[in-house]
């Protein structure tokens, strides 16, 4: 991989990230002001529950690798997924556990809603590859 195309991966991935924890914040804001307080915290943490795992597998990806080959990029991709996987299971474990009282609908809600901006990451991408296909961006 190129140094800007990583770069510019790595730019779209802090985006994505960024836009993902907004996203929650927003839902939860208006949840919490339409429904309550139980109601926003709980999409919250639903939000929390798919952000932090997604910034554990974006830095598996982002972080230079001793050897920049195919096998280890793809080596790092599956231990961030299962980090991911794994990270996932023990925060919804986590909150079902130690939260009370909580919305489970709410927690679900910010969850998807938050692993629903992953796609615009993807739509971000297309665009600049795009963009530097057309050479001069018009």
């Amino acid at each position: 991989m190129s140094e800007s195309a990583h770069s510019s991966g790595s730019v779209v991935i802090i985006k994505v990230l960024v836009w993902q924890l907004l996203v929650g914040a927003v839902l939860a804001a208006v949840l919490w002001g339409m429904y309550g307080t139980v109601v926003g915290y709980s999409a919250l943490l639903g939000n929390l529950t798919a952000v932090v795992p997604n910034a554990f597998l974006a830095l598996r990806l982002v972080v230079p690798r001793r050897d920049p080959g195919a096998k280890a990029l793809v080596r790092a991709a599956y231990i961030g997924e299962l980090g991911k996987l794994a990270l996932t299971v023990l925060f919804f474990s986590l909150v079902f556990v130690l939260v009370k009282p909580l919305s489970a609908a709410a927690l679900f809600a910010g969850f998807i809603a938050t692993q629903l901006v992953t796609f615009s990451g993807l739509l971000m991408q297309r665009g600049q590859e795009q963009i530097k296909s057309n050479g001069n961006g018009s």
